[in-house]
């Protein structure tokens, strides 16, 4: 041991012999620490009630993320007090495995939105979107009133879903060609009794309701504000404490 760390030197004058030590030590690591993350069911424990985001949901969540929204806001409440007290329950890793990619975000220019959903009547969020200054007068976040009157572009929606049925999402086959249907009864649009229990059934727990009522289209604010409101309402948090991060 003692002669290793005499001879060190060598290894500290040999770049290449540097290097391919490093990446040895450094696999190892690698190997002891994020390998077993890619294994969801060593990773992420089990939770009753977690579902995949329902189609309206889902494209909420790509026009989330199309307009940046993660850049100042995080959905990660962390295990500190002050937060736990200010935004509600600590997430749960299970909260975040069917968004492709995660928004856990790394900056607070505005509130965390975790738990936001139902924290808000849909009126209130339409309003903050188009003109947020109105309700919150010291906020800095630009309004989105094009929303308002922007119809919601459904043609790749199948496709993004047959897509993250590949990765893991459990989307079924009757979930993808359900998708634009399952958009017009979630909005309350379409009231066949029949439609809208099986709609139910894959979907647990969803609010059901036109959510841009000031739009007579089915407009991208409906499905921005559908995907709002289902943040941290999927997971019954009083039964499901889960591993926290």
């Amino acid at each position: 041991m003692f002669k290793f760390f005499k001879d060190h030197g060598l290894i500290e004058r040999n770049v290449f012999l540097l290097i391919v030590l490093t990446i040895c030590v450094s696999s190892i690591g690698a190997i002891v620490e994020i390998f077993p993350l890619f294994i969801k069911d060593v990773a992420i424990e089990k939770v009753e009630g977690m579902r995949p985001h329902t189609p309206l949901e889902l494209a909420g969540f790509e026009i989330y993320k199309r307009e940046g929204c993660y850049g100042c806001h995080s959905q990660q409440i962390r295990t500190l007090r002050d937060e736990v007290e200010r935004y509600g329950h600590y997430s749960l890793a299970a909260e975040s495995m069917y968004d492709y990619p995660f928004q856990w975000g790394s900056k607070r220019t505005g509130p965390d939105l975790a738990r936001v959903g139902g924290k808000y009547s849909d009126d209130w969020q339409v309003e903050h979107l188009m003109a947020p200054r109105s309700l919150v007068p010291e906020s800095i976040m630009p309004g989105y009133k094009f929303m308002h009157h922007t119809k919601l572009d459904e043609s790749l929606l199948q496709s993004m879903m047959s897509v993250l049925s590949m990765v893991g999402t459990p989307y079924t086959q009757v979930d993808i060609d359900n998708a634009h249907s399952d958009i017009r009864v979630q909005l309350g649009l379409d009231i066949d009794p029949a439609k809208v229990e099986d709609f139910n059934k894959r979907y647990p727990k969803v609010f059901i309701r036109k959510f841009d009522r000031k739009a007579t289209e089915i407009t991208e604010m409906d499905a921005l504000v559908a995907y709002l409101q289902s943040l941290g309402n999927r997971v019954d948090l009083k039964t499901n404490k889960g591993r926290d991060w």
